[in-house]
C-alpha cells in the first residue's frame, strides 16, 4: 500500500480463462473508482495458466495484488455434481474453506460487471450474525418468490439473491457452516435447481443474508428497464450517480453485438479507458 491507499479490501473472483478479458475490465473500474483502496484479489480456480494473467496484473498495478488459489480439495471428490452443476458451483459457497484464516471478510464480484463508485461502504457493512450480504432482484415479484419458496422449500421471508455480488463473513462461516447440509440439499432438490449457487445460498442461509439495495449494488438491465419508464428519476444519469455496481448478468452481454438495453455504455466507457491506458 502507498500513502494514498488508506483501506485494504479483499476481493474474490472465480472464473476460467475465457472470462479473463472481462475480469480485467471489471478490475480496471474497481481500481479507478476506488483510488484510496488497496486490493488483495483472490482468484479461486482449477486450471488458469500463470501466463494468462499478465494483463490482469498490469491492470491492478500498484493498486493491488492478484493471489491465485488452486481449488484442489479432496473433500469435494464425492460432492454431488452433474453436467449442469459442476464442482465449481461450490467455490463461492465454500469460499471460507479455501481462503486464508487471517482474513475475516471478502467481497465476491462476478467478472461480468463494472464498478461505478466507492465499494468501501459496502465492504465495511456490519455483518454481525449474517453470513452473506447480497441483493435480490425479485423482492417485489411475489409470484416469482412464491415459485422459489415451493421449488426450494424456502421460507416466505428468505430473500432470493443474485450471487454476482456477495459480501462474505468468513469468520462466522468458518465456525458455523456445515458442508454436509449443502450436499444433502442438492441431493434432495437436484431436479428443482435452476441457478445452483443462488438456489443453495438463498434456501439454506436465508435468515443469515443481509439484504443489499439492488439499485445501488447490483443494477442490471432488467432492473433498469422494469423501472425507468415509470420512475422519472431513474435514467442513465441516476445510474451514473447512484449505482456502485452494474451487473451484466444472464446472456445479454455488452461485449456481444446483439446486446439489448442501455447500460452497455458503462462497459464501453471502461473498455475505452483501458485502451487509452494501454491495457488492451
Amino acid at each position: 500500500m502507498n500513502d494514498t491507499q488508506e483501506h485494504k479490501i479483499n476481493i474474490l473472483v472465480t472464473l476460467d480463462e475465457n472470462y479473463i478479458p472481462h475480469l480485467n475490465v471489471m478490475l480496471s473500474t474497481l481500481v479507478r473508482f476506488n483510488p484510496n483502496c488497496f486490493f488483495d484479489v483472490y482468484l479461486l480456480h482449477t486450471s488458469i495458466r500463470e501466463e494468462a494473467l499478465h494483463t490482469t496484473n498490469r491492470v491492478l498495478g500498484d493498486a493491488g495484488r492478484l493471489i491465485p488459489v488452486a481449488a484442489l480439495d479432496l473433500a469435494l471428490e464425492h460432492a454431488p455434481t452433474t453436467s449442469r452443476y459442476p464442482k465449481e458451483i461450490y467455490y463461492r459457497i465454500f469460499a471460507a474453506r479455501y481462503l486464508p484464516e487471517t482474513i475475516d471478510r471478502i467481497l465476491y464480484l462476478d467478472p461480468d460487471l463494472v464498478i461505478n463508485g466507492s465499494i468501501l461502504p459496502l465492504y465495511q457493512l456490519p455483518m454481525e450474525e449474517y453470513y452473506f450480504a447480497a441483493a435480490s432482484h425479485i423482492d417485489s415479484l411475489r409470484l416469482l418468490h412464491k415459485v422459489n419458496e415451493l421449488r426450494l422449500d424456502m421460507t416466505e421471508d428468505s430473500p432470493y439473491i443474485n450471487s454476482g455480488v456477495i459480501l462474505m463473513n468468513l469468520d462466522r462461516l468458518r465456525r458455523e457452516q456445515n458442508y454436509d447440509d449443502v450436499f444433502s440439499f442438492i441431493e434432495k432438490r437436484e431436479e428443482f435447481l435452476m441457478l445452483p449457487d443462488q438456489d443453495i445460498i438463498s434456501s439454506l442461509y436465508g435468515s443469515k443474508i443481509y439484504a443489499l439495495d439492488a439499485f445501488r449494488y447490483n443494477m442490471t438491465e432488467r432492473l433498469y428497464l422494469a423501472h425507468s419508464p415509470f420512475e422519472k428519476d431513474l435514467d442513465l444519469d441516476w445510474v451514473r450517480k447512484h449505482s456502485v455496481v452494474i451487473h451484466y448478468c444472464g446472456r445479454n452481454k455488452p461485449w456481444k453485438e446483439n446486446y439489448i438495453g442501455h447500460l452497455d455504455i458503462f462497459y464501453k466507457e471502461a473498455v475505452a479507458k483501458m485502451e487509452s491506458d494501454g491495457n488492451i
